[in-house]
């Protein structure tokens, strides 16, 4: 057990860079001849190399650069990667004899003195070692057997070895590791005591510290199953949902903001609850996996099988002025294809965008056919209003509609339901008088440059899929059979859900979102054009005749000017034309529209009217209502069911209401924002999105459309390719993909050894590090995808209850052995030091001030003023007060520009790329953030409290050294020794001139290294 210095004087110095001292699992490699190698690339002595193991990593270090799968790299049209290729018959010769070095090419030159020949040539600076070509030859000589790459053979059960310390061992786990510690000589550990344990396994499971209260509980606890059921409570916390979320969504680069120079807000946090939820629930992996890469595309998907889809738009958005957006979508589609293949197959695909894959058998086509599988999504928004906002929504709804209902009753109508204000009777009059006939029309044809139009059943028309700055709609309407000419034309700009801010614009990525710019409208019928007038604007709430954009502004032949609806999204819109001319429109006619701007700016949703009516208005009655107004202006008198309606909409509009709107205005302000996250959504087979190869991976150079499959490597004859995004999710979590599973359960190994089985958690590829234990990762992986009737297919939980209830994971934290200085064979259980949510999670809890609220928007921890400053300029970090101020740190927001500068300094990830393993830096700014930072200043204020309350609230005691022994449960679980003791109560009495030495003190505490790492 790590112990504390004894001398006070010094306490504060050592305690600052003990944060800062390198780790066991950080420290370099050592050369000791005799430690270790669990990852052999040579065996100068072996009579037959592996070759797996000892060749490959030789041929992939010094030779597949040239001689490789990639064809526009490869020299000497020769191969070394695949046993064909290096049996070639060169013109009489071939690469590799087996078992000969004398007629083996490759051997001769490895092995000459002439440099001209010799491989690899003297400027790659990658000479061969000796022991490195001892392998060569011994493995020629052996026959020269290839072997297919261990992650790429189907997957398998192994049966757990027999290991000579069978006592020690708790389940299969323990005899896989027993049995390489066995081999190299080693022994396992001593088992950790239980106060050790219940500190280790609530920070691994849950992410917290435990209560003085519940260590007391567990260790009075003798029953033998104790620390089980332990770990089974655990397991059912909702913390547990939080503290693996957090992992997750490292793989999911999830962030609060959109990225790039613009870096706007984006609400993707709904996104972020599913994954809680899910892995609360114990979502078995493989639906995990296909609800977040197809949800939308299962049968009757619900709501949250679409909030999952969030997990592919957490890619960045580029909203800087005179960008492309189809551009940065391809962009964004390159991350989707490495974050797919990092996530589910451990490959850095990314490599083949530009070329074929120099080490891994993954060609640039196989990189752009997977993309396609994924290309053919829209990326609308979803409306995810918890109940809780909804039900808040409806109740300040129906007071909205009661102060109205009373209103109308009292001021406009009298008690038989006529008009009895006399600006009600004159404004109701006016509206009759402007009301007149619409005609929908519905086009027979739509053509767009790049949205797809779709007419829907009532006659509207609903934009979809990609957007250009640009574009022009045109649509072909049909004769009309009408009785007089048309005397002018209506557009109407409606909302609609799927649009972004509910339309009824397109605009997204820059602008406004559902904006649109209307910048030129052209009739014409017969290709002869039809002579337009300027007319009139309204928005559902008010006429706007003179609004901010002059509805004359789409007739002036200047593309800069036009109609938008700046400020008003998610309404009704209205543009009435005038004809000239009134003209029949008995034969075809035209409409084209030109939307052009410096962001994407077409209609979303909109409907075509036309009226024989004279002098025609746009109305900003709501089109509902003006069939009332109409049957008015006919029979003399509105229908009493019609009145109410009206009355209420002249309420909400007119200047002479504006002093009993107040009310109502206070009300309409408390009305929750909609929370509308983005989501994916398949386009219809009607609207397929065509995938084409990029040249050297360049957006502006694509080449020859490819058809959808899965990389050619794991592909059998038999077998049919997937052919959509929901086959491409349903093929990675199945059986004809072996990496998913390996690369998941070696994930689940790092979470609780700090290092994966496969130390490249990333890289399952043939530039990868062997796994320290084949056969133990084979088994997790048959342990995951377990289908038997007592099996719990692809659980989670599971497999993390076996890992932590194993002897393995129980062991005592030692030095690691000189032979094995990189604790791969886990003698002992290794040191590391807590990610950075953790480290504050962890102060958090024990300070008794973590507030346990599951879910909902992200928070705003206290930080730095001059980090705010710098980072967020005009954007301000609105602090959080009260709980929210202590949530936990998976809540906090994060902005891909400038992350939560805290978490920065302990490695924690911007948002901006797929991370399957932080960095584990060691640096002084750690030390000196928890010494000094304004949170973590308030955590040991808060943690001092918390102690002093404990010991006068429980115990009854005010002596200063039971404080201290407080200070340590809560904070480090343990009592502290009689010197450490002294040494805090020395410290302490040296601080009785400061205002809070307990602060002080648990300051100190928070700022040594036994706080913040592995017990």
């Amino acid at each position: 057990m790590r112990r504390f210095i004894t001398r006070v004087s010094a306490f504060i110095l050592i305690a600052a860079f003990a944060a800062s001292a390198p780790h066991a699992d950080e420290l370099p490699s050592s050369t000791d001849p005799d430690r270790v190698d669990t990852d052999q690339t040579h065996l100068a002595h072996s009579e037959r190399p592996n070759f797996n193991r000892d060749v490959r990593p030789i041929l992939a270090k010094h030779c597949l650069t040239c001689h490789g799968p990639d064809e526009d790299a490869r020299e000497a049209d020769l191969r070394l990667d695949t046993q064909s290729g290096s049996r070639t018959d060169l013109g009489g010769y071939q690469a590799i004899k087996p078992g000969s070095i004398d007629e083996s090419e490759l051997y001769l030159r490895i092995t000459t003195d002439d440099q001209d020949v010799r491989m690899p040539p003297a400027d790659s600076h990658a000479p061969l070692a000796a022991g490195e070509i001892a392998t060569l030859r011994a493995w020629i000589l052996s026959g020269a057997l290839y072997e297919e790459h261990w992650s790429f053979r189907p997957t398998r059960n192994p049966n757990p070895p027999t290991v000579t310390d069978a006592q020690w061992c708790r389940g299969p786990i323990d005899r896989f590791t027993l049995h390489r510690m066995e081999q190299a000589g080693l022994s396992p550990a001593a088992p950790a005591d239980k106060v050790t344990m219940i500190r280790r396994v609530y920070l691994d499971l849950v992410g917290t510290t435990p209560s003085p209260e519940e260590v007391e509980r567990f260790l009075a606890d003798q029953h033998v199953d104790a620390y089980e059921r332990l770990v089974d409570r655990l397991l059912a916390s909702s913390q547990y949902g939080e503290r693996f979320a957090r992992t997750w969504l490292d793989l999911a680069r999830y962030s609060d903001t959109n990225g790039y120079e613009k870096d706007r807000p984006r609400t993707m946090w709904p996104y972020r609850d599913w994954v809680i939820r899910a892995l609360n629930d114990d979502m078995p992996f493989d639906q995990f996996s296909v609800e977040q890469l197809a949800g939308d595309m299962l049968p009757d998907a619900s709501r949250d099988q679409r909030i999952a889809t969030g997990f592919h738009r957490n890619t960045m958005l580029n909203e800087e002025g005179g960008i492309d957006p189809l551009e940065y979508r391809f962009y964004a589609m390159v991350d989707r294809v490495a974050t797919t293949g990092t996530v589910w197959m451990g490959l850095t695909t990314g490599c083949a965008q530009c070329h074929t894959h120099k080490y891994d058998p993954i060609t640039q086509t196989d990189y752009y056919s997977l993309m396609a599988l994924m290309d053919n999504a829209d990326e609308p928004e979803l409306n995810a209003d918890p109940k809780s906002v909804l039900e808040q929504r409806r109740d300040i709804e129906s007071q909205i509609d009661h102060i109205e209902q009373d209103v109308v009753r009292r001021l406009i109508l009298d008690d038989s339901g006529m008009p009895r204000m006399e600006s009600f009777k004159e404004w109701l009059q006016e509206q009759i008088r402007q009301a007149s006939t619409w005609h929908t029309v519905s086009p027979t044809e739509c053509e767009s440059t790049m949205p797809t139009l779709v007419v829907q059943p009532d006659g509207d028309v609903l934009a979809s899929g990609d957007a250009t700055k640009r574009d022009v709609y045109t649509l072909t309407m049909p004769p009309l059979d009408l009785d007089q000419p048309v005397t002018a034309i209506r557009i109407e700009a409606l909302p609609h859900i799927s649009l972004p801010a509910k339309g009824p614009g397109l605009a997204f990525y820059e602008g406004r979102r559902g904006d649109f710019f209307l910048s030129e409208l052209e009739l014409s019928k017969q290709d002869v054009k039809i002579e337009l007038t300027a007319g009139t604007t309204s928005v559902d709430g008010a006429d706007k005749p003179n609004g901010t954009t002059f509805p004359g502004n789409v007739l002036d032949g200047d593309g800069s000017t036009g109609w938008s609806i700046p400020g008003d999204a998610g309404q009704s819109h209205r543009l009435v034309i005038p004809l000239k001319v009134p003209t029949k429109l008995d034969s075809p006619w035209t409409i084209e529209m030109l939307f052009e701007r410096h962001y994407v700016a077409g209609l979303g949703h909109f409907r075509i009217d036309v009226t024989t009516d004279d002098n025609p208005t746009a109305m900003s009655v709501p089109t509902n209502l003006q069939p009332a107004l109409l049957i008015a202006k006919e029979i003399g008198v509105v229908r009493d069911g019609n009145l109410n309606d009206l009355a209420v909409h002249y309420l909400r509009v007119s200047q002479q209401m504006a002093e009993h709107r107040k009310p109502i205005d206070q009300l309409q302000k408390q009305l929750p924002d909609d929370i509308r996250t983005l989501v994916m959504q398949e386009r219809p087979p009607t609207n397929p999105r065509v995938t084409k190869r990029h040249h050297r991976g360049e957006y502006l150079q694509p080449k020859e459309q490819v058809a959808a499959a899965v990389p050619q490597v794991f592909r059998q004859d038999s077998d049919e390719s997937p052919g959509n995004r929901l086959d491409l999710a349903r093929w990675l979590v199945g059986k004809q993909n072996p990496l998913v599973g390996r690369v998941t359960a070696n994930r689940a190994w790092r979470e609780f050894f700090g290092t994966g089985i496969v130390r490249t958690a990333g890289d399952f590829g043939t530039q990868s590090e062997s796994p320290s234990h084949p056969d133990l990762i084979d088994y997790l992986d048959a342990r995951l995808r377990d289908t038997s009737p007592q099996g719990d297919r692809w659980s989670i939980k599971r497999l993390h209850r076996e890992i932590v209830t194993s002897s393995t994971y129980r062991q005592s934290t030692a030095a690691a052995p000189a032979t094995d200085p990189d604790n791969r064979l886990l003698s002992v259980f290794p040191y590391r030091r807590y990610d950075a949510e953790r480290i504050r999670d962890l102060f958090l809890s024990a300070a008794g001030l973590l507030a346990r609220e599951l879910g909902g928007p992200s928070v705003y921890p206290p930080q730095p003023m001059s980090v705010v400053q710098m980072a967020y300029g005009n954007t301000s970090w609105p602090t959080s007060v009260g709980a929210e101020r202590y949530r936990r740190s998976l809540y906090t927001y994060s902005k891909r520009t400038a992350p939560f500068a805290a978490y920065t300094t302990f490695d924690a990830p911007s948002g901006e790329i797929c991370i399957a393993r932080r960095d584990r830096s060691t640096t002084p700014l750690q030390a000196l953030t928890l010494l000094n930072d304004e949170m973590y200043l308030e955590i040991a204020e808060g943690l001092a409290e918390q102690a002093i309350r404990d010991v006068q609230g429980q115990i009854g005691s005010a002596d200063d050294r039971d404080v201290a022994r407080r200070l340590f449960k809560r904070l480090l679980v343990r009592d502290p020794t009689a010197d450490e003791l002294d040494s805090i109560m020395t410290f302490f009495h040296n601080q009785t001139d400061h205002p809070r030495p307990w602060m002080l003190v648990a300051r100190v505490l928070m700022n040594t290294d036994e706080a913040i790492t592995t017990p």
